[in-house]
């Protein structure tokens, strides 16, 4: 019989769509890779196993041991998945400003959800760096008083192997050596980090793009003027602690109406039902692909699927009354 022994060993291995009806007559060819079909929904997949895995062999994690990890929602999801599997506690600390949608998933995976509210204002659906550094207080005490094994993704080499050794081979085998560009929004780093560190070892002439929201370009050393913003795990106004400039041949950004735009463009258009974080990647790919020379192949990820933005502004109304 060809069947899985788990679900873990669906992860990875997605599928790249060309999307030729949103690039339209754009020179650059533009591809997404379809990460929001792994198990837990989204990207974060790959990197939770890869550090599970790691901890087991490095005698980090053993048998009863407790997983717990900072999350907007997709790695923790992806933790959840892993550790049901293997019949580890995972506990995912979050700010109240992801969306209930990440919170709901978690739970029905088996994770405990520790919810942080929001520094000062809330704002449902949004997340800034000051909530961030509030939810990692919380983790770092967690951790402590229950001893438990942190994922810590954001310092983790394992997260950006993950990308290094599956995502960034896959795009390379896909595309059949043929990409030019790569574009991908920053959160922890490790998906652009990895991938990244792939092509260019495979061709050094691969392009590879940071993408952050238009509010917080941190990283590119601009102003930043608010890290509140509607694309959920990435542009917390950081530099990733694993983040190499030698990687980085230029910045993108995308603003949330961008975003919004794109991933309904996406569904839309492509029939795929994305997250915010998936059409600011596309907004800026086609970016991208607008400036290209002709022919030229830009990848990137869709990083989630939109099930995760069902109770936000992500999905326009096209009710008509039948009256």
């Amino acid at each position: 019989m060809d069947v899985c022994g788990s679900v873990l060993e669906t992860i990875g291995g997605t599928p790249l769509v060309e999307l030729r009806r949103i690039a339209g007559r754009a020179r650059g060819r533009v591809f997404a890779k379809l990460e929001l079909l792994n198990p837990g929904g989204s990207i974060k997949d790959r990197s939770a196993l890869a550090i599970v895995e790691a901890a087991e062999r490095q005698g980090q994690l053993k048998k009863g041991g407790t997983v717990i990890e900072l999350t907007s929602g997709n790695m923790g999801t992806g933790l959840a998945v892993v550790c049901a599997v293997k019949g580890y506690p995972m506990i995912a600390v979050m700010s109240e400003g992801n969306s209930e949608e990440r919170r709901q998933m978690l739970r029905a995976v088996g994770a405990k959800v520790v919810v942080v509210p929001q520094v000062g204002t809330k704002r449902p659906g949004q997340v800034s760096r000051e909530d961030l550094e509030a939810v990692d207080r919380e983790t770092t005490r967690l951790t402590r008083q229950l001893k438990a094994f942190r994922a810590d993704q954001f310092h983790n080499e394992f997260n950006v192997r993950a990308h290094e050794l599956m995502t960034g081979r896959e795009i390379w085998e896909q595309t059949e050596g043929r990409v030019t560009a790569f574009v991908t929004s920053i959160g922890s780093g490790g998906t652009f980090i990895g991938v990244s560190r792939f092509l260019k070892k495979s061709n050094p002439s691969v392009k590879c793009f940071a993408a952050e929201p238009a509010s917080a370009p941190f990283i590119a050393g601009r102003r930043v003027t608010s890290t509140s913003h509607k694309i959920q795990g990435t542009g917390y106004a950081l530099k990733p602690p694993l983040w190499d400039d030698d990687l980085c041949d230029g910045f993108l950004t995308a603003t949330d109406q961008e975003a919004i735009r794109y991933a309904r463009l996406l569904g839309r258009k492509e029939g795929i039902f994305a997250g915010f974080s998936s059409g600011a990647n596309v907004a800026c790919a086609m970016k991208l692909a607008r400036k290209a020379e002709r022919g030229d192949v830009v990848v990137t990820v869709l990083p989630d699927t939109g099930l995760k933005y069902l109770s936000t502004d992500l999905i326009a109304s096209n009710s008509v009354s039948s009256q």
